[in-house]
């Protein structure tokens, strides 16, 4: 028999959570005009609103809203935290981890999509971009608003409000750094639901903090960022080399890393290495003449090698050529259950030999659990590299090749061996290296020491701004910063 001390306590807790759900319903439809929406757990809509990127991960937040203003992300945020909820923002909604819906149960969620706002100031060719504003909106409306370009990944569907604050690596990011690289300014709310601007010379803690680390900090609402000339003629290039002799594809792979790794390279060659079953693949993008990249000699590189190589003029065309091989590669956006995660590699500490070849092995021989992987090892470095790690809460400036691993399920949850199968082949390319380093884009949920992996170094004065602007912990996800007190 339970005793009545512990019902009655119980009892008053629930009435408690009851009274906090219902206040935090009424206080979130007041919060919103007519244009916005709320939805809560158990209504008819409710999974379609939150629309769970990674069926691996059962993440049931306790309301989704959708809202059209600066103003309402204020309010809701409030109607939160005074309810003693957590917030998260959602942009595309592709967190790995399902983070953008709070990655644990109960938070609630603001979904940004009906910010679309986009302006072009045609004197310093500065945009203004919504945080709802998808990155093929993004590249559209750059190029209708006078032939304009910045850095960004290659998935059309991926939301610029999550994408711009993490990192947002693609293809040109070593010409022109990261999507982080070009903001410079943001309207952000707060935890205290207040809007500030946020810029070098304006909360300046706050910007460095959102470049990196948004999602502990405060909703970003609008973007001012920098802009490029689109770039103009770009060689896409490919060699594929199907499977066969482990000792030669661990050969190719270290020509890849070799030429990859020369300090003289130039920083118009982007290039992706992915390994799959029965299938390595070297694709990328030189952006210049075919003559200039017949110069760089590539081919050489990989003898036996099936090469192709397309020449394009026009750069909605070379961006819409980048989605087709990732929907091809790896489904885009479509939601499944998978498994990901991450490593890197400075110029200080390549993979040997060894490792390589015992990579190689590995992957030839394991019981993968599944036909559907992918090892995607993506070379970055110059401008990213240019900037101190200090310079921004994204800290990982000396990476020079990222390895974004991942393991599918297209009929069920994912298994134990595939988790096994991505986890060793990340301990065994790391060969002991430390600090361990991991990309916050590439999250993965299962790293028990995901803060340091993500923003190493500058994980200390994260964690003093966040007590300083956010210290009950408002905007937080499993692997956020805390508070320096907590």
């Amino acid at each position: 028999m339970v005793p009545r001390r512990i019902l009655l306590a119980f009892g008053a807790a629930s009435a408690v959570l009851a009274s906090a759900d219902e206040a935090l319903k009424s206080c979130l439809k007041y919060a919103l005009t007519d244009s916005g929406t709320v939805t809560f757990a158990g209504d008819l809509l409710f999974q379609a609103a939150a629309n769970r990127y990674n069926l691996n991960i059962p993440v049931t937040p306790a309301a989704v809203t959708v809202t059209t203003s600066s103003q309402e992300v204020a309010a809701i945020v409030k109607c939160a935290a005074d309810n003693s909820y957590s917030v998260q923002a959602k942009s595309g909604g592709h967190s790995y981890a399902n983070y953008c819906l709070g990655g644990d149960d109960g938070a609630v969620v603001v979904d940004l999509k009906q910010l679309q706002q986009f302006s072009m100031n045609c004197t310093n060719w500065q945009a203004t971009i919504g945080a709802g504003n998808l990155l093929g909106d993004v590249t559209q409306r750059l190029h209708d608003a006078g032939g304009r370009a910045m850095s960004h990944g290659t998935c059309p569907q991926v939301g610029s409000g999550g994408h711009f604050t993490i990192g947002g690596l693609g293809p040109t990011s070593r010409q022109f750094g990261a999507a982080l690289d070009h903001i410079v300014e943001v309207e952000v709310v707060l935890a205290n639901s207040t809007i500030v601007r946020a810029s070098d010379t304006e909360n300046q803690d706050v910007f460095w903090a959102i470049k990196g680390a948004a999602s502990g900090y405060g909703i970003v609402t609008e973007f001012k960022v920098r802009t490029e000339p689109e770039p103009g003629s770009a060689v896409q290039y490919a060699y594929s080399i199907k499977a066969g002799s482990t000792k030669r594809r661990a050969t190719l792979f270290k020509n890849w890393q070799a030429y990859m790794s020369n300090p003289k390279l130039t920083r118009k060659l982007a290039s992706t290495l992915t390994l799959f079953e029965d299938t390595m693949a070297i694709t990328g993008t030189f952006f210049g003449t075919k003559e200039e990249y017949d110069n760089l000699q590539i081919d050489s590189q990989f003898p036996g090698a099936n090469g192709s190589a397309i020449v394009f003029q026009d750069w909605l065309g070379l961006v819409g050529h980048w989605a087709e091989d990732l929907i091809l590669d790896l489904g885009a956006g479509v939601p499944t259950n998978f498994y990901s995660k991450s490593s890197s590699w400075t110029p200080q500490n390549l993979m040997t030999s060894e490792t390589i070849g015992e990579m190689f092995e590995f992957v030839d021989s394991a019981d993968k659990g599944t036909l559907a992987w992918f090892l995607l090892f993506d070379f970055q470095g110059g401008y990213t590299s240019d900037i101190p790690a200090s310079a921004t809460s994204y800290a990982h400036r000396n990476v020079l090749i990222w390895l974004q691993s991942y393991t599918i399920n297209l009929f069920g949850p994912v298994s134990q061996t595939q988790v096994d199968f991505l986890d060793h082949v990340n301990e065994l390319v790391a060969n002991d290296k430390r600090p361990y380093a991991a990309y916050t884009g590439y999250v993965d949920s299962l790293m028990p020491n995901g803060p340091e992996a993500y923003w190493g170094t500058n994980l200390p004065r994260l964690q003093q701004i966040k007590e300083n602007i956010d210290p009950k912990n408002v905007f937080r996800n499993p692997q956020s910063p805390s508070p320096a007190t907590t």
